[in-house]
This record gives C-alpha cells, structure tokens and sequence, in this order.
C-alpha cells in the first residue's frame, strides 16, 4: 500500500505577519505606499469629516486610496471584491495595515473621489515631471470604449420614451381585459397563470413610472444639425457607441500620454461615441496638468485616424502644435503594409477614353459651362465645397444626358439616371489648401513615417 503525508484540517496555524517586510521595495505597492504617505498632500479629504469632537472614527482616506489604487492595478474594480480582498490577500492586509472598510464604505469613497481626483493626478505629474519621467518630446493620444452601469434599453429621445411608455400602458389594459372577460366566464382562471400575470403588470407599472418620472424632469440632448441625441434614464451621461463587441452603452475613455515612460498626462471619459470632439479639450487639459511651461512648444502629437479632422487639423495650425495625425488612407500609402491582403490596392474601373476636365468649356466672365456635346450645363450651386475649396457646381439637364451619344464616355456608368455634374474651381477665389491635404504630405513624407511608425507607443 502506498503511504501519503498525513493531512488533518481539525488544527489550527498561528501565521505572524509584519506588515513592512510584505512591502518589498521595488514592487508596486511599495511605490504606492511611499508616494501617500510621503509625497501627497491629502489634507484635501479633511472636509469631509466632522467628527473632531463627536461621532465615531473613520477609516483614513490615506488607507482608503490605497486600497482603491492598488486594487484598480490589478483590474478588480467592484467593491465587494474589494472588500474580500481586504479579508483574504496578505498584500491588501499589509498595506492598510490590516483595515477592513465594508464594501459600501469602499464604494462610497470611490462615488465622490471626482472631486479631489483632479487635485491628487496634478501633485503626481508634478512629481513625475521633477523625476524627468516626462520627456516631452512625443505625445500620443487614444481612445477605447469602456460600458457604463446602464443598459441600452432605456436609451432613446423623448419621442421614442413617450412611445414605449404608451405601448406598455396599451399591455397593461389589454391584460386587464382579459382578466375581466375571465372573470365574468363560465370557467375560472388558472391560478398560476393569473399570478403571474399580475407579476407582470407590476413590473411594466414600474417601468411606465420610471419614464413618466424621467419625462418630467428631461428633455432631449441636442446633437449636430439640431437632431436631439438618445438620452439614457439610468445613465443620462453615457451614449450608445460602435465598439469591437458591438453597439454598447457607455462613454469613450480618451487619454494622452507622454513617449519616454508612458506617463498618462490628461485622460477623460466622454458621453460620445466620436472621437474628434475630444482632441481639443484633451490638449487643453494637457496644458492645464503642466502649466509649468506649454509641453506642446517642444512636443509632437501623434493621433490615429479616429482624431482626423479639418476642424481639429485647423486648431493644430492655429495653436503651432506640431502634430502627425493618420487618415483612413494612410495604410494603403504605406509601403510597409503592402503585404498584408485588407491593403491590396482595388481594380478600377477602366477610364480610357472617358471626358476629363479638360473637356469642359468654361466662361469665366458669364461663369457658365457647357458640356462636351455643346450642351449648356446650369449652376446647381454657386458655394460649393470640395474639402474647404470653393467652387460652382454645374450640372447637365436630365434630357440632354438621356438622348446624348456620350453616355458611355462622360457618365461613370451607362446605364446611370442621375445626370452628370461637374465643379469648376474659381481661380480668382483663394484656394487654401485644406488642412488634412497638408497633413497627409506631411505623415507620407520621410520624417512623419518615422514620427508615426516607430516613436509612437499606443496609449
């Protein structure tokens, strides 16, 4: 017979712990526990007490936060988890010293640390900054999706929640007349049944009461080109957004951080599923953390095409801030995707024989155009854009493209309906060449390929 040790869980191990040998120097929550302890001003918390004279003590906001920190390090962030940690990991008893808060006091900690985060993240830059562990030399800013405590059923505008709430109302009667038909029927109802249908209109009263209440006290967001924005009655802040795991209900955390040891030196958590709004406010609050100096004076700014736009191009320009921001198309430049297959460059379409520009007769003095059949073409609009490049575009009459024998050679397709159109640039217009034409020479050219493809590490 084979002999195995002797276990025997009937005994009890009395395991000293000194806390200060868990803290061994060099890990993370030695840094921690040095940088509260000594570096941080935290006297800002001492508002929130008043229990100088009466009252019970309260846990130290010292020991609070580096449960918090340390926790959120290592990707647990719910409360109860927390708590248990508190309870069970010998590095989370050694650091607040064997303090136990319950989950509901962690939990309350956390709701109202916005109001002293901002004050606790500068004091830390600052103190990166006297370390030289911000070079700034590069800057690189992104972006990801991060789900909010709210679910995407009760998105909508006010339009839609006055809809469902009369939808629901519309199930609750029709329920109660089938209650009421069964009541004065020969047979009884079904008792399990019945049960659970009053089950059910409980919860659709609740959640008619739910919008009834929000619609009160609401209106709808507004968005661009005046159409209002879907609103969240759990969650009013957040939006529905595209991510990697579909629709989701939640806000896009954006953060800029600096190249030499990936200090994060702004971050913000907005209510929209765009990313180009948040460039501005993001460089803004950049300049804010370092005040001591412009960091963008020195600094490049590296962005991917989610950033791209005219507007936060022409804020660049105006600000003198060098910055190397890709477009959709910048890939398909490079060379050195050329292997990759989503990258191939498409067959076109054969355009051998097909009119060009130079077909086109224009009248600078009358400013009209005729066709290459000899047909007059009418102003469809007289400020038209391409880019920020102002022009008049013409088009042909519908009769005059239906019977003309140059379809095939001046429309894309043959067999098109729409007739062609044509912009003819105005020379004696200036023609300022919008600012994401000079920024994809610029990231084409040999130093931007180097900015963008080998100094930049993503956020």
């Amino acid at each position: 017979m084979p002999r195995f040790k002797h276990t025997n869980y009937d005994q009890i191990k009395m395991i000293p712990v000194d806390f200060k040998s868990q803290l061994s120097p060099g890990t993370f929550e030695y840094t921690l526990d040095y940088l509260i302890e000594k570096e941080l001003d935290l006297t800002i918390f001492d508002h929130r007490y008043q229990n100088d004279k009466t009252g019970a003590t309260a846990y130290d906001p010292r020991v609070l936060l580096k449960i918090v920190l340390l926790a959120y390090s290592r990707g647990v962030t719910s409360s109860r988890q927390i708590e248990r940690l508190c309870r069970e990991n010998i590095i989370f008893i050694a650091l607040p010293c064997d303090s136990q808060p319950h989950f509901t006091t962690i939990a309350d900690f956390i709701t109202k640390l916005p109001s002293e985060i901002g004050t606790i993240f500068k004091d830390v830059l600052y103190l990166c900054d006297s370390m030289e562990l911000i070079g700034k030399e590069m800057f690189a800013i992104d972006g990801c999706k991060l789900p909010s405590n709210a679910s995407k059923e009760w998105s909508g505008t006010c339009e839609q929640f006055k809809e469902k709430q009369e939808k629901m109302e519309g199930a609750i009667q029709k329920i109660l007349k089938k209650h009421r038909d069964e009541d004065d029927g020969d047979q009884p109802p079904r008792h399990d049944i019945r049960k659970r249908e009053e089950k059910q209109i409980k919860t659709i009263k609740r959640k008619v009461k739910k919008y009834k209440e929000w619609l009160a006290e609401n209106t709808d967001r507004p968005g661009a080109r005046n159409k209002p924005v879907q609103s969240n009655i759990t969650d009013n802040e957040s939006a529905k957004m595209k991510s990697s795991n579909g629709v989701i209900q939640g806000y896009c955390g954006v953060a800029i951080s600096d190249e030499k040891h990936q200090v994060i030196v702004s971050a913000e958590a907005f209510g929209s599923g765009d990313e180009r709004p948040t460039l501005k406010p993001l460089v803004e609050q950049t300049r804010s953390n370092l005040s001591d100096c412009d960091p963008f004076s020195t600094a490049k700014l590296s962005a991917d095409s989610g950033f791209c736009s005219e507007s936060n191009l022409k804020f660049h320009h105006k600000n003198e801030i060098d910055s190397y921001v890709t477009d959709l198309r910048f890939r398909k430049r490079n060379e050195a995707f050329e292997s990759a297959p989503r990258y191939y460059p498409k067959e076109r379409t054969k355009t051998k024989g097909k009119f060009t520009q130079a077909d086109f007769v224009i009248n600078e003095e009358t400013e009209t155009c005729t066709c290459p059949a000899g047909k007059p073409m009418w102003v469809k609009s007289r400020n038209a854009k391409s880019g920020s490049v102002p022009s008049i575009r013409y088009q042909a009459h519908v009769a005059d493209c239906k019977q003309c024998s140059f379809r095939g050679r001046c429309l894309g397709k043959e067999n098109q309906i729409s007739p062609r159109q044509f912009a003819w640039f105005k020379t004696h217009l200036p023609t300022h060449q919008p600012y994401t034409k000079q920024m994809k020479r610029k990231i084409d050219s040999a130093e931007g390929k180097y900015n963008i493809c080998s100094r930049v590490t993503s956020v």
